[in-house]
């Protein structure tokens, strides 16, 4: 593994343990020797991430659309800055660039992120790692979740094993670097062989 992927808010959120969270996640990636990969942005938790990231010599790769670029939110001190056309090739550049993801609290567009990359995963088109990065219990609800949905047999326990949550950032860095995709066979799979 040498780029983790982060998706997170462009907000800092009302408690300030979810800006502690990023800038620890930040310097864990610095402190391995790895790189991050991030949406670009100078504010909130985006902001945050790649500053403590720099902070300790990481190189930092963000990837924003333009129409954000316009609008000033793109952070000039970052290692590289690919500024792309849209949304969609934001999220395609990002995952190319990574060999894993970290989620950190965020809203619409963190989860919008997390669930296109797992279910990529989930269809073998890639078989990188997602941890989310549950700062103070924030993804708790969202992991009763996903245990009801595989409960009622929308999702294989196999899949939904594929969404990780770790406690720290040192452990979210650990899961990454020893994940194994779960060898299944996928329900489309199935249909084709009928």
């Amino acid at each position: 593994m040498k780029k983790v992927c982060v998706f997170c808010g462009a907000n800092p959120g009302t408690d300030p343990a979810h800006a502690e969270g990023a800038r620890a996640l930040g310097h864990a990636i610095a402190a391995r020797g790895l790189g991050l990969v991030y949406g670009g942005g100078k504010v909130g938790l985006m902001g945050i991430v790649a500053d403590a990231a720099l902070e300790g010599g990481a190189e930092v790769d963000g990837v924003i659309p333009e129409h954000l670029m316009q609008r000033e939110l793109g952070h000039g001190s970052v290692t590289r800055l690919h500024v792309v056309g849209s949304m969609h090739e934001r999220k395609a550049m990002m995952a190319a660039l990574s060999d894993g993801f970290v989620v950190l609290p965020g809203g619409f567009g963190t989860l919008e992120e997390a669930f296109e990359v797992l279910t990529w995963s989930q269809l073998g088109l890639h078989r990188k790692g997602t941890v989310f990065l549950d700062v103070k219990g924030y993804w708790s609800r969202l992991n009763a979740m996903l245990d009801s949905m595989a409960e009622e047999g929308f999702v294989k326990p196999d899949h939904r094993a594929l969404a990780l949550t770790a406690g720290s950032p040192e452990q979210a860095l650990d899961m990454l670097a020893d994940f194994r995709p779960p060898e299944v066979t996928r329900w489309i799979e199935r249909v084709a062989q009928a």
